[in-house]
């Protein structure tokens, strides 16, 4: 039985929307449906007569994207639910699928969507699309290449109707365009339409079991019955009425925590997100198996001394890896450039957030200086994120990478990198310096990710491994347990990343670094860790480091040893 994935992923920018489709498309056997929303954008199909862009987009605060999908141009924006299939359709004849009966039911979907809210609609012959009255109100245009789907459909609830002025829409210039909004009088959210597009679209192409996860978190009504975003075998809810099920995907955290202090609005934002924050108790205290023993020998020491030597920073220390004593005692590191403030909070973090300081030009030098003194096979590069310069610190990462490279040749380098702000041009300079490998952490699961991480994104780190992984490097992510997550949403965020092609992962038990941090929500045992584990290995990653007290960068080294030599010490010149 084919499971379907629904995602809805909030708002996300189209290039970055195109790459995880193309990544869903290319390396997964999953079939998906993700939904979402863009920033105001003008897409040109392959019909496109570029003469139906009537005003410059950027004049009207637009982007305008070409595509490989069919039809003309069209807009996408807030107020309008975008939705992406990437499934593969059965065979028609000679191993192709039959795309005209795949557009044909997308149309029954909206017109099924459109028909639980009250709102009669229809397709017109000679037209692709769907209509309400003498307007279209939903447009579809597809890609299908090896019988596996991309793009997709795009449903008006509420957006800027006077954005289509500005072209004409999917080239039909007799005819007029209406929402949801302009046809109700007053609009349902974007979410509960895309609640309903995933039930009428499982029932129309015969999905009996959904997957449903979401950036935001499920508000349950007291006169409905609820479902849960870890949906499994859920026929009923492909078929139900749409007063039978809600999902709100919105985050309803209180206005008075506005201007509250970080720790009150991070605990507005976990409840928000349905995290039921443990009272204090002395009881819920560290467990045994995640007692670290300190080791100050003189390994450790010497590791220490030689840090300080050459002024670098270490995500050792300023994470409070524990970890650390095994690391150093056994002469490695993380070296965190860029210095030591962040311009993000995430809520599981410890680094210092004050303004950050300007990048030191010498730190890559002294960082290979490093290397080579350690002798290090294996060296990994972090940094915190740097929102305040121009490219992120993608120039910086690459004149580390170079400089290790001119220093020790036969090192491998590891970095572990920010999302860059999604900059695909920012992100490039980092893949063309060819790291071995390119790490990006997703954290955590959907449903949490505006909770504990309200400056990043779950499809925005999808989009920056699948980056990766088309340039040819290794992909390599990490996730955190114990935040308020479920299981079900863990092995969901496992297999999202298994999809878009990271070979190399780590989970780990989150610690709390202080009072105004995350409280720890729940210890996943040895035994949990070890079915997360079973699964990974099981979904194909190349190598998993999965347990209590696993970090980012915890024996990344044997990870190089044991990924693939295909894979590894091919991607510098790929």
């Amino acid at each position: 039985m084919t499971t379907l994935r629904a995602r809805w992923l909030g708002r996300v920018a189209y290039a970055e929307a195109s790459d995880l489709q193309r990544a869903l498309h290319g390396q997964a056997d999953d079939d998906y449906l993700l939904l979402l929303e863009h920033p105001h954008v003008y897409t040109l199909g392959t019909r496109a007569d570029p003469a139906h862009v009537l005003v410059p987009p950027a004049q009207v605060g637009a982007d305008l994207a070409v595509t490989d999908r069919g039809g003309d141009v069209t807009y996408h924006g807030p107020g309008q639910l975008v939705g992406y299939p990437i499934v593969t359709l059965p065979e028609w004849q000679d191993g192709r699928a039959d795309v005209v009966a795949y557009v044909r039911a997308l149309e029954r979907v909206l017109v099924a969507v459109l028909g639980d809210f009250g709102v009669p609609a229809h397709t017109e012959d000679g037209y692709t699309g769907v209509w309400a009255g003498p307007d279209k109100v939903g447009a579809i245009g597809v890609k299908v290449a090896g019988r596996r789907t991309r793009h997709g459909v795009a449903l008006n609830v509420d957006p800027d109707l006077t954005m289509f002025g500005h072209i004409v829409p999917c080239g039909i210039a007799d005819r007029g365009v209406t929402s949801l909004a302009r046809l109700l009088g007053t609009a349902p959210s974007v979410t509960d339409v895309a609640d309903r597009m995933t039930a009428r679209f499982a029932e129309t192409l015969g999905y009996a079991d959904v997957d449903v996860q979401s950036v935001a978190t499920l508000v349950p009504r007291p006169d409905h019955v609820t479902l849960s975003h870890t949906m499994r075998g859920s026929a009923s809810h492909a078929g139900a009425a749409p007063e039978h099920v809600t999902l709100d995907h919105s985050m309803r955290g209180s206005a008075s925590h506005a201007g509250a202090a970080e720790p009150v609005r991070l605990l507005g934002r976990l409840a928000a997100a349905g995290v039921e924050v443990p009272a204090p108790d002395a009881a819920f205290r560290r467990p045994d198996w995640m007692k670290v023993r300190a080791d100050l020998g003189p390994d450790y020491l010497a590791t220490k001394r030689l840090m300080r030597s050459l002024s670098l920073t270490t995500v050792c220390e300023e994470a409070g890896c524990p970890n650390i004593y095994e690391c150093w005692a056994d002469r490695t590191a993380t070296f965190m450039v860029l210095g030591e403030r962040c311009t993000r909070a995430c809520g599981f973090c410890l680094v210092d957030t004050r303004h950050p300081l300007a990048p030191e030009a010498d730190e890559p030098a002294r960082v290979a200086d490093a290397v080579v003194t350690l002798g290090l096979a294996h060296a990994v590069v972090t940094s915190v994120a740097r929102d305040d310069l121009p490219d992120g610190g993608a120039a910086h990462f690459a004149a580390t990478i170079a400089a290790i490279r001119e220093r020790s040749p036969h090192t491998t380098v590891e970095v572990l990198i920010p999302d860059c702000k999604g900059d695909a041009a920012a992100l490039d300079v980092i893949l063309g310096a060819r790291p071995d490998v390119l790490n990006h952490n997703l954290e955590t699961v959907a449903r949490l990710q505006r909770a504990v991480r309200p400056n990043a994104g779950y499809a925005r780190s999808l989009t920056v491994l699948a980056r990766a992984r088309a340039a040819g490097l290794v992909a390599k992510s990490g996730l955190i347990a114990g935040l308020g997550e479920t299981d079900d949403e863990m092995r969901a965020a496992i297999t999202d990343l298994r999809n878009v092609g990271v070979e190399v992962l780590t989970v780990g038990q989150y610690l709390r670094p202080s009072p105004a941090h995350a409280p720890v929500v729940r210890w996943w045992t040895p035994d949990e860790f070890g079915a997360l584990r079973t699964l990974a290995e099981d979904l194909g990653f190349a190598h998993v480091e999965c347990g209590p007290l696993v970090r980012s960068s915890y024996h990344a080294k044997r990870a190089v040893e044991t990924t693939t030599p295909v894979t590894i010490g091919t991607s510098r010149s790929a």
